[in-house]
C-alpha cells in the first residue's frame, strides 16, 4: 500500500512540474527592437542601434531588424573566427603566411580598401590583422580566412554557422571581407550570383560586436589604433583608420571617446560604421547603417553616430541597483512547497539599468513562483524591465534577482497537502 501510494504522488509531481517546464512560468508580451525612439531622433541612416553591451538595453534604434548590406562590417566576424583559431592553437601570431595569386591581385585593387600583397611574400598573422582593422584590407582578412579554414568557401559556411548559432536572423553571407561575390574573382561563392553582397541586421552587427568584445576584448587594442606601418620588406605602407572617430582624426570629439570598430562601405550599403565607447562606466555599441556616402570624404556615419549619441547622453540616465536592495513595486513572489509563502526578493549583484527620463519604468518577474529549497544569494529568476527592450531577451532588459533569505523545504506532509489541495 505505501508503495502504491509513493507511485501516486511521483506521477503526480512528475505531471505538475512537467506542466511548469511547458508553460514556462509567467508569460510575457515580446518587446519589439526593431524601432525604439526612431520618431525622437530621426538619423538620416537606413538603420541604426545603440546598445548597452552588458545588458544588452536598446536605447535607439530605427529598422533594426532589417537585413541590410554591411560591406567591410563583415571582416568582424572574420576577425572573430581568427581569434578564435589563435586561442586554439590553430594560428599563432607570429605564424607565417604566403598569399594565392588571387589574393595578390585583389589586394593591389585601387578599386578596394587595401595594403598591396606581392607573390611569394609571407606576412605575419599579426601583421595581418592589423591591415584587416585598421586599413580595412580586404586581401588581408581573405588571407587570415584561408589560413584557418583552407578555403573562402569553407570560411564563409562557418561564419554562416557562427551567425545562426548567435540567432541572427536574415543574414546572408557570401564573402569574408565583405565585397560583393563577383569582386573577389576566383574567390567567389560557388552558386551565388556576382552582384549579392552580405546583408545583417543592425541587432545582428550589434551582436556581432557584442561576441567579439565579450569573448576577445583585446581587439580594442588595436581598433583604437589611428595610424600604423604596414612593412613588407623594404617597402613601408602608411595605414589610417578608416574611423575617424579616433583620437587624432577629423571627426574625433572628446565627448564620443570611441575606441573601435569597424567602418563599411559600398554602393549599395552606403556609409555603415560599428562603434563602441564607454559611456558612464558602461560600454555602448552603435551601429549605423545606409548613411550618406558622397565621396571618400564625407563624414555622414560618424555625424549620424553623434547624433544618435547625443540622444542617449540627453535621454537616459544610467540607475544603479546595488547587491542586495529590494526594488519597491516588486518586493515578492509566490514560494512552491517552501515553508514560507511568499518571500522577498532582492537584486543579486550590483547591475545598472537605463531609464529614459521622461517615463516610468515597468517591472515584473520572470517566474510565477519559485521553488523551495531556495539559499540567500542563489539565482532566484529575473527582474524583468518590459519596457526597456533587450537584443538578449523579447521579455525585456534582464537583472538577476536572489531571495533576502535562506527558504527550506516544508515538511513532507504539507508537501503532499499541497500536491493534492492546492
Amino acid at each position: 500500500m505505501k508503495r502504491f501510494f509513493k507511485t501516486i504522488i511521483c506521477l503526480l509531481s512528475f505531471l505538475l512540474i512537467s506542466s511548469l517546464a511547458l508553460t514556462g512560468g509567467t508569460v510575457f508580451a515580446s518587446t519589439s527592437i526593431n524601432n525604439v525612439n526612431a520618431n525622437e531622433a530621426k538619423l538620416n541612416v537606413k538603420a541604426a542601434i545603440t546598445i548597452d553591451q552588458k545588458t544588452g538595453e536598446v536605447l535607439y534604434a530605427k529598422n533594426a531588424a532589417k537585413a541590410l548590406p554591411i560591406a567591410s562590417m563583415s571582416k568582424l566576424i572574420t576577425i572573430y573566427l581568427t581569434l578564435q583559431a589563435i586561442k586554439n592553437g590553430k594560428l599563432s601570431w607570429n605564424q607565417k603566411l604566403t598569399p594565392t595569386k588571387n589574393i595578390v591581385k585583389l589586394s593591389n585593387n585601387s578599386d578596394y580598401s587595401n595594403v598591396p600583397l606581392q607573390e611569394k611574400h609571407q606576412y605575419t598573422v599579426k601583421q595581418l590583422y592589423e591591415a584587416s582593422l585598421i586599413e580595412s584590407a580586404n586581401g588581408a582578412v581573405m588571407m587570415l580566412a584561408q589560413a584557418v579554414y583552407g578555403s573562402q568557401e569553407n570560411a564563409v559556411n562557418q561564419m554562416r554557422t557562427l551567425l545562426k548559432k548567435w540567432q541572427i536572423n536574415g543574414a546572408q553571407i557570401y564573402t569574408t571581407c565583405g565585397l560583393k561575390n563577383g569582386e573577389v574573382g576566383s574567390d567567389a561563392y560557388p552558386g551565388a550570383g556576382k552582384n549579392v553582397e552580405n546583408e545583417v541586421p543592425a541587432v545582428g552587427v550589434a551582436k556581432i560586436v557584442d561576441h567579439l568584445l565579450t569573448d576577445y576584448p583585446e581587439v580594442l587594442s588595436t581598433s583604437k589604433l589611428a595610424e600604423l606601418d604596414f612593412k613588407d620588406g623594404s617597402t613601408v605602407t602608411k595605414m589610417k583608420n578608416w574611423n575617424w572617430m579616433l583620437k587624432g582624426l577629423s571627426q574625433y570629439d572628446s565627448e564620443y571617446p570611441l575606441d573601435g570598430l569597424k567602418t563599411g562601405t559600398s554602393e549599395k550599403a552606403g556609409a555603415c560604421f560599428a562603434g563602441t565607447l564607454k559611456y558612464k562606466g558602461r560600454r555602448l555599441i552603435t551601429i549605423v547603417m545606409g548613411a550618406k556616402h558622397v565621396d571618400g570624404t564625407d563624414p555622414s556615419r560618424f555625424v549620424q553616430t553623434k547624433k544618435m549619441l547625443d540622444y542617449v547622453y540627453s535621454n537616459y540616465q544610467l540607475y544603479i541597483y546595488k547587491k542586495g536592495a529590494q526594488l519597491a513595486n516588486l518586493k515578492g513572489v509566490k514560494v512552491a512547497d517552501g515553508n514560507q509563502k511568499i518571500s522577498n526578493l532582492v537584486v543579486k549583484k550590483d547591475s545598472g539599468i537605463w531609464q529614459k527620463t521622461s517615463s516610468t519604468g515597468k517591472l515584473t518577474f520572470s517566474k510565477s513562483e519559485i521553488e523551495a529549497p531556495i539559499k540567500k544569494g542563489q539565482l532566484a529568476g529575473y527582474y524583468l524591465f518590459t519596457n526597456n527592450p533587450s537584443i538578449y531577451s523579447s521579455k525585456g532588459t534582464k537583472l538577476a534577482a536572489t531571495v533576502r533569505e535562506n527558504i527550506d523545504q516544508a515538511n513532507i506532509f504539507v508537501r503532499i497537502w499541497h500536491l493534492f489541495f492546492k
